[in-house]
């Protein structure tokens, strides 16, 4: 059973440490507190780490040590604890932590399921001593602890942010395109790799940013650096604050949605960044990043574009960069061979699995059932949304003059589209409402209700997909598209993204007969 000790942070009282029976010479994990900063760590030696603890200024103004222990642990559990309880800690929010972020990584040990019981238990009697306020359930759905850049690396992350710090150390003018494919980790180590860098001794002194281009992610990134020591909403902006200064390094997420000048808002502004850049009037925002910094990381996946606004790959394919890919599936529970299988189904192949054990895949003939077991779930894990393909028009959009007080209408469903562009998945109303691609891409999902729409079909004979242009009505997403293999890929992209955001599960409603017929027949 996990104990939870406290001590004076007082070097004339350490002894007390020494003293205690897992003072000395047993794994612990212990936070270092004052009520209103806090410093979270692991050691074989209590005693001896409080002394070297107390020779720092930072860790001086802490009043007060708990020490938790078990008579299990082990120095894998304590580091694995030590992470967990950093994460957590970093989105409760009581607390200012002290932590850097460099330490965290992913590993297996024997009897791992153990220990994160005994880390679950340990976390309610830090609730009830007033060191935590939330619960873990609570929290696994927040965005602070979804974006957080305390969250441990896996493998793959921790070899890519330490190549790249060495290079940076070196101040050669690099270029870093870091592929991924859906649930991989790319905003998870773009924020890590912001915070890391901010801290160490050798790039701290860069001029930064991190850029997001699409303003609901970059919404919720800011209101996360905004609750971290070191950082600041500020640092989060949008392509065009790129021109604003010169920059050592830009981190951008979600790159593969960077624009070019095709099917814009706002064409007037666009060219005139152009030309205070000395660019012609066809440079792209992917241009203006270059030109603007020293050192730029891309986080780009080709298979997220979505619209004919995006950057186009072979844009990517032209620049001299360092590569890297992440591999390891970080998001859905099913792993990498979901991934695959939702791939192998648009690329009209075979897929080689079709279960995936707990993961909840399900096609349904009922849109009703569909919208309720959605609402269902989202009662028991949170964070559960209907989301669909742009296959029906904005009646409902702010600012529009319409009888019609609902948007899609499905065998008698009547809904609504998303009714705010800003943060969708957090808003209240979120559960009675559609949300978009543009509303979801980047976030992850307990439980995700895809609708397929009848912009998109199947051809039996043919063994083909089939678009209907005029039940497309993204109007930015298919104005001047005129390769119909082009709008394919598009709508393509659009639901491989859509079907890749659910943790725990995703539900299917496809309103193409043939369609339907067409997934169902590749599930037998």
């Amino acid at each position: 059973m996990p104990d939870i000790k406290t001590f004076a942070f007082d070097k004339n009282k350490f002894d007390q440490i020494r003293n205690y029976k897992f003072g000395k010479n047993w794994p612990v994990v212990y936070i270092a507190e004052n009520g209103k900063e806090m410093y979270v760590g692991e050691t074989v030696n209590a005693y001896f780490r409080s002394k070297q603890h107390y020779e720092n200024l930072d860790r001086r103004r802490l009043k007060t040590i708990h020490i938790l222990t078990d008579e299990e642990f082990n120095k894998s559990a304590a580091l694995d604890i030590e992470s967990w309880i950093i994460q957590y800690m970093s989105a409760d929010g009581q607390f200012i932590l002290q932590n850097g972020n460099g330490g965290l990584q992913n590993h297996n040990y024997f009897d791992r399921a153990k220990y994160k019981a005994k880390f679950e238990l340990s976390w309610q009697k830090l609730r009830e001593m007033g060191l935590a306020r939330n619960a873990l359930e609570d929290l696994k759905n927040s965005d602070l602890f979804k974006y957080s850049p305390y969250k441990s690396l896996t493998e793959d992350q921790f070899f890519i942010a330490r190549k790249i710090f060495n290079d940076l150390q070196e101040n050669v003018n690099n270029t870093y395109i870091i592929n991924g494919k859906p649930g991989t980790g790319k905003t998870i180590l773009a924020t890590y790799l912001f915070k890391y860098l901010k801290e160490k001794e050798e790039t701290k002194h860069l001029q930064m940013a991190l850029i997001v281009p699409m303003s609901s992610l970059r919404t919720t990134i800011k209101k996360v650096f905004s609750k971290i020591k070191g950082l600041n909403a500020g640092m989060v902006i949008g392509p065009n604050g790129v021109v604003n200064k010169e920059y050592d390094l830009v981190i951008v997420d979600e790159a593969h949605r960077l624009q070019r000048r095709r099917n814009i808002m706002g064409y007037g502004a666009y060219d005139a960044v152009n030309r205070m850049l000395g660019f012609n009037r066809e440079a792209t925002q992917l241009d203006w990043i270059m030109k603007s910094s020293k050192h730029q990381i891309f986080f780009y996946d080709e298979n997220q574009s979505v619209k004919p606004s995006d950057v186009r790959e072979e844009d990517f394919k032209k620049i001299n960069a360092k590569r890297y890919t992440l591999t390891t599936q970080m998001r859905v529970e099913a792993g990498e061979e979901y991934i695959k299988f939702i791939e192998d189904i648009f690329d009209l192949k075979t897929p080689s699995k079709k279960d995936f054990g707990d993961y909840d895949f399900e096609i349904y003939s009922d849109i009703h059932k569909m919208f309720a077991d959605i609402k269902e779930k989202n009662k028991k894990y949170g964070l559960s949304r209907l989301v669909a393909g742009y296959a029906w028009p904005w009646h409902t959009r702010f600012g529009r003059e319409s009888t019609q007080n609902y948007d899609i209408e499905i065998d008698g469903l009547k809904a609504i589209w998303n009714s705010t562009a800003t943060d969708w998945v957090n808003s209240p109303n979120a559960i009675n409402e559609v949300g978009c691609i543009h509303t979801v891409q980047g976030y992850d999902l307990n439980y995700v209700g895809v609708i397929i729409g009848p912009e998109f079909g199947y051809d039996p004979i043919k063994k083909k997909f089939l678009v209907n242009r005029d039940k497309y009505f993204d109007t930015n997403g298919r104005a001047g598209v005129t390769d119909p293999e082009e709008l394919e890929r598009y709508i393509i992209n659009i639901y491989k993204t859509l079907l890749t955001r659910g943790i725990k599960g995703t539900f299917v409603y496809i309103v193409d007969q043939e369609l339907r017929r067409y997934f169902e027949n590749l599930l037998h």
